[in-house]
């Protein structure tokens, strides 16, 4: 299993709390992220322990998931944004999607890219020169994404890859990533169950591409 170089990157030298601050931890952990081929996210500490549960809850004209306690609690709603290029999603309290609960919103830089560049504002962000204050980057599909604050060096949190359970067929991945000191794990979590969704996404429109190639190509 690959393990983090805590070295090349700069932590944060203050605390990031964004959901909530009992999300805070003073010191480094690491969290496994598996998905299933549901679609659901389980989140557990290295000793399998229930932090947090990843849910699609989507609707006729919104894809959408929520992230809930181990009691299956709604902490916040993620909601895609319709009619937009940049594959944007908000991210609500609880299970809201009032404009007045919004938290942070995310946003892709570029309609079309080949690495994970994933943009977000705090709700608070009403920056006329769209500055984002953290962002997603790296390979998604190689396990290797990390975030950060805005536009600097500082380091948040860090995916990498481990090695898949064997014989667990309702599986489909399965990854880890090392979230720093005093940063909001529940926020870490959010991102990327943002990232997997557009991700998803994708990949299901890849495959409606080739079906509908086929049919009439």
């Amino acid at each position: 299993m690959a393990q983090p170089i805590y070295a090349a990157y700069t932590p944060s030298p203050y605390p990031v709390s964004v959901i909530g601050s009992q999300f805070i931890a003073p010191y480094p952990f690491e969290a496994i992220i598996v998905i299933n081929s549901s679609g659901d996210l389980l989140i557990t500490d290295v000793n399998h322990k229930i932090l947090f549960k990843v849910k699609p809850c989507n609707t006729n004209y919104h894809n959408q998931r929520v992230l809930l306690d181990v009691d299956d609690r709604p902490i916040v709603l993620m909601r895609e944004k319709t009619w937009t290029v940049h594959n944007g999603w908000k991210v609500f309290k609880g299970d809201s999607n009032s404009d007045s609960d919004l938290i942070f919103s995310t946003k892709t830089p570029k309609i079309i890219q080949s690495k994970t560049n994933v943009h977000v504002f705090l709700g608070s962000n009403t920056s006329s020169k769209g500055t984002c204050d953290f962002k997603i980057t790296g390979s998604w599909s190689k396990r290797s994404c990390a975030i950060y604050v805005g536009d600097s060096s500082t380091v948040i949190a860090q995916m990498h890859k481990m090695e898949p359970p064997e014989s667990v067929g309702f599986v489909k991945d399965k990854f880890m990533v090392t979230i720093y000191p005093y940063v909001d794990y529940a926020f870490v979590v959010t991102l990327i169950a943002i990232v997997e969704a557009m991700n998803s996404s994708d990949a299901d429109d890849d495959v409606i591409e080739e079906v509908i190639g086929s049919v009439f190509g």
